[in-house]
């Protein structure tokens, strides 16, 4: 049956939805056309939010240029190359790599959304090597566990708000992470969508005729030729000690922080796959190598990432987001405001992809509400959680990383995922609703 579905909604996806480049600018026009007309900002106001805010995700758009780079580095060192393939061998079947597939990716995004993008992306490679299966779907695989995220150990919201002094402390105080995080109903949504999110994709696995392969050896990376010249420069770039004694400094670094209690977080997990791809590469020759095949990917971020910093300023300085959550809240109750507040976070992130700028814009709305109502505030927060990683199953902002290292583009996997969106919402719902 979900095979059956999922055929004409990838079809569909296939044949309109345009490259995320040509998205990202239908929806600045959107978005200003919504600010000019629902908000009454002047068109000379709308520009300028826009341009004012357009380089205002530079430093992040650097560190997801990283997580695509020095992941894609780490994966190309034999080492990794061979534990990789390795735990691709568990997989016999096509269904059994889609299964593996999803539960990795569920596993990593659930630890950290950048280690998971990454790890889900390189495996589906590696199994796509070994294994006859439909090349789109096993990276919409890959990247539908990016789901979770937002209920697992870096989720922001629940970070933020069990950080002492944050911006809403005064209204709601300190709420920790065994309210959140680790509570009940959101330990037994993630434990469902474990459940549910590797089955759908089994399920809307295509017939053979329908089944669309990749060559597996496409997805071998160039060979290295060895240096021939022995100039003073050449013996640099070959050094293996001069490698070593940088790597092994990262790696000293990662062990002293981890060890004062640190935790896992973006700058973290780029530094952690920089020095090991240092270490395990061992000459630098080797490792502007791997970076030279790994820059390829990464124009989508460089150039579309400025754009999406352009709609969130106008999302926010119009006061557009804070109005499409305030018409949510107008018809909620208690018992139904963490369902409005799913929704309307899904929406808001198609122009806001960001946790942390979400809740900045829906914190002020929904908090107020939540403690007019008598509603749970952590649940609303999990609900604003859940929403913001919800859509990012049709957003092609949090995409370019995975589709930049699997050589595919976002109408590839879309129509899969635009199933995954339909199951996991109705999920999603249902357990903050009612679990």
């Amino acid at each position: 049956m979900l095979n059956a579905a999922a055929k004409p909604l990838v079809k569909m996806v296939e044949r309109y939805l345009p490259d995320p480049y040509v998205f990202v600018l239908l929806l600045s026009i959107v978005v200003f056309a919504a600010a000019v007309l629902l908000q009454q900002q002047s068109p000379l106001a709308v520009i300028g939010y826009w341009g004012d805010g357009f380089w205002g995700l530079l430093g992040f758009s650097m560190q997801m240029l990283l997580v695509l780079v020095a992941g894609y580095m780490l994966a190309s060192t034999p080492l990794v190359k061979e534990l990789l393939d390795r735990l691709a061998a568990l997989a016999k079947t096509a269904g059994q790599a889609i299964l593996l597939v999803t539960v990795i990716s569920l596993i990593a995004s659930w630890l950290n959304w950048g280690f998971g993008l990454v790890v889900g992306a390189l495996f589906a490679k590696a199994l796509a090597r070994r294994i006859k299966v439909d090349y789109r779907l096993l990276v919409a695989s890959a990247y539908s566990g990016f789901v979770v995220w937002h209920g697992g150990l870096a989720g922001s919201i629940p970070l933020t708000i069990a950080t002492p002094n944050h911006f809403s402390a005064a209204q709601i105080g300190i709420i920790s992470t065994s309210d959140t995080v680790f509570a009940g109903f959101n330990l037994f949504l993630v434990a469902l969508l474990f459940i549910a999110i590797p089955l759908v994709n089994y399920l809307m696995l295509p017939k053979t005729g329908d089944s669309v392969y990749v060559d597996a050896t496409k997805l071998q990376d160039e060979t290295l030729p060895d240096s021939t010249t022995e100039r003073p420069a050449d013996k640099l770039e070959n050094s293996l000690l001069l490698a070593l004694l940088v790597g092994f400094a990262g790696v000293a670094y990662l062990v002293q922080y981890f060890a004062k209690g640190g935790t896992l977080n973006l700058n973290i997990v780029n530094f952690l796959f920089l020095f090991l791809a240092i270490v395990l590469h061992g000459t630098p020759r080797r490792l502007l190598h791997s970076l030279q095949q790994a820059i390829q990917g990464g124009a989508g971020i460089v150039i579309q990432f400025p754009f999406y910093a352009g709609i969130m300023a106008i999302m926010l300085q119009s006061g557009l987001a804070q109005s499409m959550s305030q018409w949510f809240v107008s018809f909620a109750s208690a018992e139904t405001l963490a369902f409005y507040s799913f929704i309307s976070a899904g929406i808001v992130n198609i122009f806001i992809p960001s946790g942390g700028g979400q809740w900045a814009v829906q914190a002020p709305v929904m908090l107020p509400a939540a403690l007019e109502l008598g509603a749970d505030v952590s649940r609303i927060a999990m609900a604003v959680a859940w929403g913001d990683a919800w859509t990012n199953l049709i957003q092609p902002f949090w995409a370019l990383p995975v589709l930049a290292i699997a050589g595919l583009k976002a109408k590839d996997i879309m129509g899969f995922c635009l199933v995954q969106l339909l199951v996991t919402g109705v999920i999603i719902s249902l357990v903050l609703c009612f679990a």
